[in-house]
């Protein structure tokens, strides 16, 4: 069955067909400046999704994701303080300490979400020489030009400018405000490194001087380098598409003078009670908010993959609590196959798989291969059942087989009633009061789960 993927390129569903026996996938991973909210967290799930889908298919992968800790401007350009100087300037840290505890909280979150690692994360401030060889051959091909501050693209000299995106350069051009850096030639052009000034921690010495890297050139130098001049997948989050990726296209081909990514997937965006999520709105939740709320990160991620990864996904409390809920039915319907000795008729197991596998190699419909999922629950309790979910669950990452334990037994009385004052504290959405009553049954020696039923109270382990 061949698998079909949008190619944000092409604007089309295409089938995939990797350029080896290995599928080459590259995508952009956090700056490391601030936690990563869950709204970037969707953008990883999906990445995840992808790379197990393909392993569903036979393909074995080989993914790349950078950390940026240098050379991400203010203005997701070449203007304003470096990200990570700033966050160091106002916790009175170095970058690089700040680089070290962002990442590390980054890496635990994927792996609460069930999120493998990628095969390779290569940090961009480890690959500064590469990327100075790379700007020194667009210089010496003459699609770059050095000014006051910097070496810069010029993408008037790049024909193909706008292919992913759509941007037209001319009109661009003509509906520019003042350029801050009156030498830029064109508006669109970027930075593919900054000259340092002297009270800038982060710098490398260079043929310009002392200096750090554009935001965009990095990617182009770490995919190149561990993925090969021509790779297969880039995914990355639809806010990528007009700037990073329209730059990272121009100057990786200008480069090397051929095209250098086959297929382009991008995620929506996840939005706050029908707006726009952002810190400065005060409504960038962590995964670690959640969980203070009794969520946990397997029904976050249930709740992601219930909409497509090209559709927005609206956030509200309401819609996780449903699908928390949704998320713990499922195991309990499990937990009765699991127990079942009785078997089920191969070729009806068939059907499903069959339709779970159109599901999935359609763009990854996710939503449509879980309602399979929920279909095949509905057939009488079997063993049979229980392996073809779990097999499912290969390209969901839910865990399905971390069954619920069954409600502990004598449990004291005291116990319980704090047990119950939380649960209505939650009900009534007093997050604050719910989870200083789940730390103190914790230090009475007990852990709570919520679930379809209400919660379940157990012994910590």
């Amino acid at each position: 069955m061949e698998l079909k993927v949008y190619n944000t390129l092409t604007r089309k569903k295409e089938t995939f067909t990797p350029i080896g026996k290995t599928v080459g996938m590259y995508s952009c991973g956090p700056t490391v400046y601030n936690y990563a909210h869950i709204g970037n967290m969707r953008a990883y799930i999906f990445m995840d999704t992808l790379r197990r889908a393909l392993n569903y298919n036979g393909f074995k992968v080989k993914s790349v994701m950078n950390i940026t800790d240098v050379g991400h401007l203010l203005s997701d350009g070449d203007t304003g303080e470096d990200k990570m100087e700033k966050s160091a300037r106002e916790q009175k840290k170095s970058p690089y300490e700040i680089a070290e505890t962002i990442a590390a909280q980054f890496f635990a979150d994927l792996k609460s979400l069930n999120i493998s690692r990628p095969t390779v994360t290569p940090k961009a401030t480890d690959n500064i020489p590469e990327m100075i060889e790379i700007v020194k051959a667009l210089l010496e091909k003459g699609f770059a030009y050095e000014t006051d501050d910097g070496i810069y693209f010029s993408v008037e000299k790049f024909p193909e400018y706008g292919k992913l995106s759509g941007i037209n350069l001319d009109e661009q051009k003509s509906g520019a405000r003042v350029e801050v850096n009156e030498q830029k030639r064109h508006p669109a052009d970027f930075a593919l490194w900054k000259k340092a000034p002297a009270n800038h921690i982060m710098q490398w010495d260079s043929p310009w001087g002392m200096g750090f890297p554009g935001w965009h050139i990095e990617c182009t130098a770490m995919s190149k380098k561990f993925l090969g001049e021509t790779f297969d997948i880039h995914t990355g989050g639809i806010d990528h598409i007009p700037i990073h990726h329209e730059n990272e296209i121009a100057q990786s081909e200008a480069w090397l003078g051929h095209r250098c990514v086959n297929y382009w997937m991008h995620g929506e965006f996840m939005l706050f009670d029908g707006g726009k999520m952002s810190k400065s709105l005060g409504n960038c939740y962590l995964l670690s908010d959640l969980e203070k709320m009794g969520y946990s990160p397997m029904q976050f991620r249930y709740f992601c993959l219930n909409t497509h990864y090209r559709q927005k996904l609206n956030f509200t409390f309401d819609a996780l609590s449903a699908a928390g809920t949704a998320y713990d039915r499922l195991l309990a319907l499990l937990k009765a196959h699991s127990d079942s000795t009785t078997e089920t008729d191969a070729k009806t197991l068939e059907g499903f798989e069959k339709d779970f596998h159109a599901a999935v190699n359609d763009d990854l419909n996710v939503p449509m291969a879980i309602g399979v999922l929920w279909k095949m629950l509905k057939l009488p309790k079997s063993k049979d059942v229980y392996r073809l979910a779990l097999k499912m669950d290969s390209v969901f990452g839910l865990s399905l087989d971390a069954l619920p334990k069954d409600r502990e037994e004598n449990i004291p009385d005291d116990v319980k009633a704090v047990a119950e004052e939380r649960f209505a504290a939650r009900k009534a959405k007093d997050w604050v009061k719910s989870d200083s009553l789940r730390l103190k049954l914790a230090e009475l020696g007990y852990e709570v789960k919520d679930g379809a039923d209400g919660y379940t109270l157990s012994k910590s382990k």
